[in-house]
């Protein structure tokens, strides 16, 4: 088996290592996103509209279930496979950028995916705002070497043109929904919609073109909507959507309610992960409860919940009276990458440092943003880190062990070392969070994570696999770094048994 991250720093792609052959996959032309970019910005707006002036998002879903419940799709939303008790399926989440991470996940998932039944897409397929038109070559052309189906939840990227992307890709080429009544003058609703961003009349006029590349019979899906549940083999999958603002409709959430009932053992997936960085956040549910207050309920059989929206890898087992539920991040597919070293000592849940586990290693993490910010601020010799440096400091400053199994202990941490991580927001122990937190942490997050898009590996992109038995779910988190060794062999960062019995 090919070392990990955990192994080596070449195993995290570190060094002088061959780029991988991904660049083949990509079309001559691509656009690189900017999220610095004030054009950029502005486009993405609906986000921020919804919270001014109110989410529409539930009442526009609504009209899109109803519309495929006209056109005959199931009343339960339920896709029902013949998949074997013994089968394998991918989560891929946050993927559709277009550009050199996205292309350099590809050759690793077919070698290590490539026999799987389907691939389900979590959270925000499509980027920057969903167009119809960016779907050539942020999905059919990446994917097209995949012969299996794939299924998709939206994210809020994905909702900033009303889904209508989505809708007419994933869900039987859904027509677009007729124009809703005028909304009456001066109210909060007519002020959105003087600001809000809407696809161009001819969005979608090479979709057409793009979908003969994913053409074969074997790769064709059709979901009921932009949420559903899979039945495969001895589990059924729940795929939820959670809009622009990370909440669910009324609607949405008595169906979840109705569709996780049962003995099945079932894996929650969603555009809003549950547990992550270090912190609980169950998502709410309009009119009551939680998602999180269901996926709990003894009655439903969750074992996983797996999310996408935030750009790494991370898993946090919490026990649930006596019974262990797997919180899964699963957003490193192809965008830009969030910072792991930004996440504080874990203390959630019940989940402690010990269970936790994360993609990137928070210290090859600091060490790529370091080396980042050296470029772009011009001054490499004062911020860049080696990433035995950034792991060092990131033992320190967590109070934890060298998570690098060989060659982790031998940088010294200087002045420098300790203050180019803290202005890059490392974390540090729960118990000392107040006294020494850095005001950049949420502002760093926020506008540097964004800015994080590289083009030169290593790239710390990744994929799940997961293996279906009657007993037991196996979850494997692969890397993909853009080299060569890593595409060839692609390194298992973690690795779970998750029981079913």
């Amino acid at each position: 088996m090919a070392d990990s991250s955990r192994d080596t720093a070449e195993g995290a792609g570190w060094g002088a290592a061959e780029r991988g052959a991904y660049r083949r996959l990509m079309p001559e032309r691509v656009e690189k996103i900017s999220w610095l970019d004030p054009r950029m910005l502005w486009a993405a707006r609906n986000g921020v509209l919804a919270s001014w002036f109110g989410d529409p998002t539930g009442r526009t879903r609504g009209r899109w279930v109803a519309q495929r419940a006209a056109a005959g799709a199931p009343a339960d939303k339920v896709i029902r496979r013949d998949d074997p008790d013994r089968f394998s399926f991918l989560v891929i989440g946050d993927t559709g950028e277009g550009d050199d991470p996205q292309y350099a996940v590809v050759p690793g998932l077919l070698r290590a995916g490539g026999d799987t039944r389907f691939a389900v897409l979590a959270s925000d397929v499509i980027y920057p705002v969903g167009s119809a038109d960016d779907y050539g070559p942020k999905f059919f052309r990446p994917y097209r070497d995949y012969r299996a189906p794939i299924y998709a939840i939206p994210g809020n990227h994905d909702w900033y043109e009303d889904l209508g992307g989505f809708m007419r890709v994933f869900c039987g080429d859904a027509p677009p929904l007729p124009p809703e009544p005028e909304p009456r003058p001066l109210t909060r609703a007519w002020l959105r919609s003087l600001l809000w961003h809407r696809p161009r009349p001819d969005d979608g006029r090479h979709l057409a073109e793009a979908r003969r590349l994913r053409s074969a019979p074997e790769q064709r899906a059709v979901q009921p909507g932009p949420y559903w549940a899979i039945d495969a083999g001895p589990v059924r999958v729940v795929g939820i959507d959670t809009g622009l603002l990370g909440t669910v409709d009324a609607e949405q959430g008595a169906w979840l309610r109705e569709v996780s009932r049962g003995p099945r053992p079932k894996i929650l997936v969603t555009g809003s992960p549950l547990y992550v960085d270090g912190e609980h956040h169950p998502c709410p549910v309009e009119g009551s409860g939680t998602v999180d207050d269901i996926v709990r309920d003894p009655a439903h059989h969750y074992v996983a919940a797996i999310g996408g929206d935030i750009h790494n890898y991370q898993r946090y087992p919490v026990d649930v009276d006596g019974r262990t539920i797997q919180y899964v991040v699963a957003g490193g597919g192809g965008a830009f990458m969030h910072a792991t070293h930004t996440i504080p000592r874990v203390s959630v849940g019940g989940v402690t440092e010990r269970d936790f586990r994360c993609y990137p290693l928070r210290g090859d993490s600091l060490a790529f943003y370091s080396a980042l910010y050296g470029r772009r601020l011009r001054l490499r010799r004062f911020l860049t880190l080696t990433e035995a440096e950034a792991t060092a400091v990131i033992a320190e400053r967590l109070g934890i062990g060298p998570t690098r199994a060989q060659g982790a202990g031998a940088a010294r941490v200087t002045r420098r070392v300790r203050l180019v991580a803290g202005l890059l927001g490392t974390g540090r122990r729960p118990e000392k969070r107040k006294r020494f937190r850095l005001p950049v942490r949420k502002i760093y997050t926020q506008l540097f994570s964004p800015g994080s898009a590289t083009y030169s590996p290593p790239f710390f992109k990744c994929f799940l696999r997961l293996d279906v038995t009657p007993e037991a779910v196996r979850l494997r988190c692969f890397a993909a770094t853009g080299n060569r060794a890593q595409e060839t062999d692609p390194p298992v960062e973690d690795e779970v048994t998750i029981p079913l019995v």
